[in-house]
């Protein structure tokens, strides 16, 4: 980004930027921040108004991301400032995250499918077992049932009438 864009969305004046800029160089290394050469700036000054004077007098300076973040902390303006401490935080919740990786997905969600698993076995195992004890059960009665009919055809045998009558045979 260009040193006019920037002083315009910092809420301060080019010349004072540059000024701050100047003023703390060291923390600008060529690949934070350099400055425009006269072809550079010709190529792109068809793309911008230039000032009453007929142009700007210093070739403006271009800033990387690092410069951008690194100008919050030189520049005084309230926005600079706020801009500045968001950035801190920024890089201190990085470091945490880095420092305090959460709980790896895969390995919740594999955690969680063997105790699916598990439930679900134990389930299986359960209703097994339901299995075997109906069909003992239903073993038992039909052995029951079984048991009273031979034991009602045994006493469905023809009685001897009472009586006068008797059976033919």
């Amino acid at each position: 980004m260009l040193d006019f864009d920037l002083a315009e969305m910092y809420g301060t004046e080019t010349k004072y930027l540059k000024r701050s800029v100047k003023n703390n160089i060291k923390r600008f290394p060529s690949d934070f921040m350099f400055e425009l050469t006269k072809e550079e700036f010709d190529s792109l000054r068809c793309s911008f108004s230039t000032s009453k004077r007929g142009g700007t007098r210093y070739m403006p300076y271009a800033f990387t991301e690092h410069g951008v973040a690194q100008l919050s902390s030189v520049l005084n303006s309230d926005l600079a400032i706020e801009i500045n401490i968001q950035i801190i935080r920024a890089f201190i919740a990085v470091r945490q995250l880095i420092s305090n990786p959460p709980v790896d997905r895969v390995d919740k969600l594999k955690e969680e499918i063997k105790a699916l698993k598990d439930y679900i076995e134990e389930a299986f195992t359960d209703y097994n077992d339901i299995n075997d004890d109906t069909r003992m059960q239903l073993e038992l009665i039909n052995q029951t049932l079984a048991e009273l009919q031979a034991k009602k055809k045994a006493e469905e045998k023809p009685r001897n009438p009472i009586g006068f009558i008797k059976p033919k045979h």
